[in-house]
């Protein structure tokens, strides 16, 4: 058993050539069968992420009638310099053509090929707290291709009671349902004690992606991919930033009042 979670930390990226170098006519290689798995596989797994941020705004322009875009409106509109946005399209074989940029419909062929969403992955929720009942009654999943076809807990007052149109099952039955409804990816949603089990469980009916929820590190085979949301890491992670940008604001030791009001603590000095 392997201890996998989710790592953050991008790698070092290459230099990309110069714009007009790099947005050039290049014809889109065939990539299918083992050719399109090849090519998933070599992408960084930090790439992967923004290509799911540029999937999302050029599905939003794609709805707006916008025919095609430029590296840099791509990458202003994703958050990202058009240096790493050009490295992170030539993963999936697009460069673009000079002067006219990448063509949106195309783009979003591709990146949702690489992605893996040419077809629905079935989805199940295990815990139906706050959070489940949240994610199970979530619009936006069918849409992008994640229908939510199974929910799993252990309050007897919940079994059989739909939640968001689906009955709640048992998770003594998650190998059962998620082998019946051909789920593929399954959300921990559970207090910490129970996600180990739950995930074995999960394991154990064949679901080889786990999104958790959970803080806890989870003990899974080498071939299950999982995915760790720790929302309270997030807030740390802001509170951080925060902080730093307080230590270096001009009055860094008054109070948000006293910098409006200009005063300050006894002994501080409020510098202007």
């Amino acid at each position: 058993m392997a201890q996998r979670g989710q790592s953050d930390a991008a790698g070092r990226t290459p230099r990309a050539p110069a714009e007009n170098a790099a947005e050039i006519t290049t014809p889109m290689p065939t990539i299918n069968g083992n050719g399109l798995r090849d090519r998933a596989r070599a992408i960084p797994e930090a790439a992967v992420a923004r290509l799911a941020v540029y999937l999302r705004v050029l599905s939003g322009m794609r709805e707006q009638g916008v025919a095609s875009v430029s590296s840099e409106e791509l990458s202003g509109a994703a958050g990202v310099n058009s240096a790493k946005l050009r490295k992170d399209l030539s993963y999936i074989g697009s460069y673009g053509t000079r002067g006219v940029g990448y063509e949106v419909e195309v783009l979003v062929d591709q990146i949702e090929r690489v992605l893996g969403l040419t077809r629905e992955q079935s989805v199940a929720v295990v815990g139906i707290g706050n959070l489940g009942h949240a994610l199970a009654n979530y619009g936006g999943f069918p849409g992008r291709g994640f229908p939510v076809t199974a929910l799993f807990d252990v309050d007897p007052d919940l079994m059989g009671v739909p939640v968001g149109g689906i009955p709640v099952d048992h998770i003594d039955d998650i190998p059962k349902v998620c082998a019946a409804r051909e789920v593929t990816i399954g959300v921990i949603a559970t207090p910490p004690p129970a996600a180990q089990a739950v995930c074995d469980r999960l394991v154990q009916a064949g679901v080889e992606c786990i999104l958790n929820f959970a803080p806890v590190v989870l003990q899974v085979p080498e071939t299950v991919e999982v995915r760790k949301v720790d929302l309270a890491v997030e807030l740390q992670i802001l509170s951080f930033h925060v902080a730093r940008r307080a230590d270096h604001a001009p009055d860094a030791d008054a109070t948000p009042a006293q910098r409006v009001n200009g005063n300050a603590p006894n002994g501080v000095v409020v510098r202007r």
